[in-house]
């Protein structure tokens, strides 16, 4: 199983939310291209990207700051937050994202995502944001009455790299991890599926590598206030 720190980007800086609540935000690094080297200097082999800004804007905003997180890091990045266009996966794909999470996008047009998927094989992942198994959109402000389990039904033969599923309620939280949400639907979907939101402590990890169907897994807060040492959850995570 691999693990992804989460680089959350607000207004330039690294912060984390609870429960996705944009006035909730806590600034943990200003520089988010040394964020992200320390993460790679610790063994990391992904760093997990969100532009939370695009998010709530539907448009890419922090630019900059992964642009200097590319330029920081050999390791692989993913990214998500207000790409709603083929043209805007493109144009981060060219310009050294590894893999663009699609959220919003995949809820309201379906096509795309799917088009996406056929022109970029393995390099597109659908994010899915839940709240008591039901998708919400919009940055989290908008919940829908879309099952989890309906949304990856949709793409589940569209060559999706991975889902990165979100518990909402746990995001943020240091309440542990929803596990039986999380391998329910990697239990009854092909595509690997990346676990997020609630992730405390290596207990959870352990839960998580437990349950062999699920893939990754997201771990943002934990990692920065101490409470998940980088370097025990890597080599976790490495683990036989």
């Amino acid at each position: 199983m691999i693990l992804y720190p989460a680089i959350d980007l607000k207004d330039g800086a690294c912060v984390r939310l609870r429960q996705g609540e944009m006035d909730q935000a806590t600034v943990f690094n200003r520089d988010p291209g040394a964020q992200a080297k320390q993460f790679s200097d610790a063994g990391c082999e992904w760093i997990h990207v969100v532009d939370l800004n695009g998010a709530f804007e539907g448009r890419s905003v922090n630019g900059a700051a992964v642009d200097a997180i590319l330029a920081a890091v050999d390791v692989p990045v993913q990214l998500g937050g207000g790409i709603r266009s083929v043209e805007m996966v493109a144009d981060w794909l060219d310009r050294g994202v590894s893999r663009i999470v699609l959220g919003t996008v995949a809820v309201k047009d379906t096509d795309m995502v799917i088009e996406a998927c056929r022109r970029w094989p393995d390099r597109v992942a659908v994010g899915i944001d839940a709240r008591g198994g039901f998708v919400a959109v919009e940055g989290w402000a908008e919940q829908l009455s879309l099952s989890v389990f309906d949304l990856a039904a949709r793409f589940e033969n569209a060559g999706v790299a991975a889902i990165v599923y979100t518990d909402i309620d746990r995001d943020g939280m240091m309440q542990g991890v929803n596990v039986e949400a999380t391998a329910s639907l990697a239990e009854q979907t092909a595509i690997p599926v990346i676990a997020s939101g609630g992730i405390a402590s290596l207990q959870d990890l352990r839960a998580l590598k437990a349950r062999a169907v699920i893939a990754g897994a997201i771990s943002g807060r934990a990692l920065y206030d101490g409470r998940l040492d980088i370097g025990m959850a890597v080599a976790e995570m490495k683990a036989v």
